[in-house]
């Protein structure tokens, strides 16, 4: 797994999905944002770090009894186990909600072995509990059943398809109140480089909005005066 930097994950936590959804698309990349997933916490930090994944298949009966997490080297135990920490559990579950993914204990480990969060295309058991963590975790929508009765964890760090987009190991996670989105690993560097500057002209422009000032010439900047006013603007702010 590539190390994310200290500095861009510094970086990415001051940007949102949307911002960097948009340089992705400069590139051509259109299906990166992780489709139906929500936080649990309305108020969870941002959520940053690299992909650590975990695929599950349909289950079947006869290998999927209770017993199985007697196993230590059973894949979901042993990926929360093993996800590093800074790393996020990124887990493909076909999204089926049918079945919980995880539940309370998992999510609480994953927190206090310093990981950075948790996302499903799934859904969580204990989903208030985990909400009270203050803990970023993601998933479609709340699930009692557990994960035995449909998903059967087969893989861990493998290429995945987690809510329709592409996830691989070592990729990295952005999430925020707008959702998930996947940044390749080798373009995080570059990404949240453009995305801080991206930032501080859209909030330029905020300002100018709200202060009145039409969009049409400023967003984009197609008047020269645009620029030469948020030049003045960034030095004012420090930006």
């Amino acid at each position: 797994m590539t190390k994310l930097s200290d500095a861009t994950r510094t970086k990415l936590k001051t940007v949102s999905t949307a911002t960097v959804a948009t340089a992705l698309f400069k590139r051509g990349f259109r299906i990166q944002m992780i489709q139906d997933v929500h936080p649990l916490g309305p108020d969870q930090p941002v959520l940053v770090g690299e992909a650590f994944t975990l695929r599950y298949m349909p289950a079947r009966e006869d290998l999927n009894k209770i017993d199985v997490f007697r196993d230590r080297s059973h894949p979901q135990r042993k990926a929360v186990e093993d996800c590093p920490p800074g790393a996020v559990l990124v887990m493909d579950s076909r999204k089926d909600a049918r079945a919980a993914s995880a539940g309370a204990i998992l999510v609480t480990r994953l927190m206090q072995r310093g990981c950075a969060g948790v996302i499903t295309d799934g859904g969580f058991r204990d989903s208030a509990e985990i909400a009270s963590l203050g803990f970023p975790a993601y998933h479609h929508r709340p699930s009692a059943p557990t994960n035995l009765t449909l998903h059967q964890a087969i893989e861990i760090n493998v290429p995945i398809g987690c809510g329709d987009a592409p996830v691989f190991p070592g990729d990295v996670i952005l999430g925020d109140s707008d959702g998930v989105i996947v940044i390749p690993a080798h373009l995080a560097d570059e990404i949240a480089d453009e995305a801080v500057e991206m930032t501080a002209f859209e909030d330029f422009v905020t300002e100018q909005v709200r202060g009145g000032r039409s969009i049409l010439g400023l967003y984009p900047a197609t008047d020269p005066q645009t620029l030469t006013d948020f030049a003045e603007w960034r030095k004012k702010m420090g930006r």
